[in-house]
């Protein structure tokens, strides 16, 4: 993918924080065919980079020994032209910064914030990152989705501060659904999840990557020491599953339609 793909809100990076690094290494090489480049330790942190028959598709970061508390999870991160800029215009729209912009040595800047339904969110400027290179392949990310337990304030949220149009794709009590839009580009979708997380469970946003075969997908995974929390079935998008995986991050598996 090339910079002018990303336009200013779009999902342009994921990475997984995991509690193992070996182990979330080879699950995703053994499902999806991933291989790994570690960065300077000194510069990056061991900040490992994932890729798909030469494109790079995701990060994987250790996280802290002590834990402080955070799960294995996947993270998106939204492209933004100018992030001090993108951070104060989300902060004056109700979210809070968990992470204030930081330069990556000559790869762009980032930072982290909860969106007002409290959901974790990353934004990324570009430098000499700018994105991975394959989306909407197998064994890339293919869709970028939040649940939120306040689905109007993160509507509006991510509309006003990103500049996106939202479509509604559906307004019932079953379901209500709005993706992000910029022209004719679906970027992202927001779900309303407040009948259906538990409390427990906070807004996310949820990381859905593409297989050939969902249910053969699944299958593996399984043997990988993953979980199946939502069992594959046929949508109007194609077939969907969603799974944790070695170590418990959530993610999700889309077998388009033929």
């Amino acid at each position: 993918m090339t910079e002018q793909e990303f336009p200013a809100g779009a999902p342009c990076w994921i990475d997984l924080m995991t509690s193992n690094m070996a182990k979330s290494q080879e699950f995703y090489t053994a499902l999806f065919g991933w291989n790994y480049e570690t960065g300077d330790e000194e510069k990056y942190g061991g900040y490992t980079m994932a890729y798909k028959d030469g494109k790079s598709v995701a990060g994987l970061m250790q996280s802290q020994e002590d834990g402080q508390g955070y799960p294995d999870m996947w993270s998106t991160y939204l492209r933004v032209d100018d992030i001090d800029a993108a951070v104060a215009s989300a902060k004056d729209a109700g979210a809070i910064a968990y992470m204030d912009p930081m330069e990556v040595p000559e790869q762009g800047k980032m930072a982290m914030l909860g969106d007002p339904g409290g959901a974790s969110i990353g934004l990324w400027e570009f430098g000499g990152h700018t994105g991975f290179q394959a989306h909407e392949e197998n064994g890339a990310s293919a869709w970028h989705e939040l649940h939120s337990k306040d689905y109007p304030a993160a509507v509006d949220f991510y509309t006003g501060v990103f500049g996106l149009t939202p479509k509604v794709m559906g307004d019932s009590p079953e379901f209500r659904y709005t993706t992000l839009v910029d022209g004719e580009k679906e970027l992202a979708g927001v779900m309303d999840a407040a009948g259906y997380l538990p409390d427990e469970v906070p807004s996310h946003w949820e990381v859905y990557f593409q297989v050939d075969d969902a249910d053969a997908s699944v299958a593996k995974a399984l043997t990988l020491g993953a979980t199946v929390i939502n069992e594959a079935e046929d949508t109007p998008y194609g077939r969907l599953a969603g799974l944790t995986d070695c170590t418990g991050a959530m993610f999700k598996l889309i077998q388009p339609l033929a």
